[in-house]
């Protein structure tokens, strides 16, 4: 049973703009902190941001560092990725984790399916 669901991604010009959402358990989001990876093609994946549900705190990696913003919505159990001036090297399939909030992003202990996206110069 897939317990993270990731949807909003899709192809963009240079410069535009994507809002990536992650929808879990009500059990994961209380649970673990979460956040965003990537993998463009034939590269490791990568994690770009992580957000402490319990207080909101976040991490960036430096690649996505002002570009990017990673947001909850607690009603919902919904984790959200805003990401603005995207760039042909922000082309990836981008997946959502449930981390532990000590590791943060080098510690995941489920995943989303994946979401491609897609920028063309």
């Amino acid at each position: 049973q897939v317990q993270l669901v990731e949807s909003g991604g899709g192809s963009v010009q240079t410069g535009g703009s994507l809002r990536l959402s992650c929808a879990t358990s009500a059990y994961i989001y209380s649970t673990y902190c979460m956040g965003w990876f990537r993998q463009p093609p034939a590269k490791e994946r990568e994690g770009i941001a992580a957000i402490y549900i319990r207080n909101g705190s976040t991490v960036y990696a430096d690649s996505v560092k002002g570009r990017f913003t990673i947001s909850q919505d607690n009603a919902k159990n919904t984790v959200y990725l805003q990401m603005n001036s995207l760039k042909p090297e922000d082309t990836a399939v981008y997946y959502c984790a449930a981390l532990d909030c000590f590791e943060g992003l080098k510690v995941a202990y489920d995943w989303g399916q994946g979401t491609q996206v897609t920028v063309s110069s």
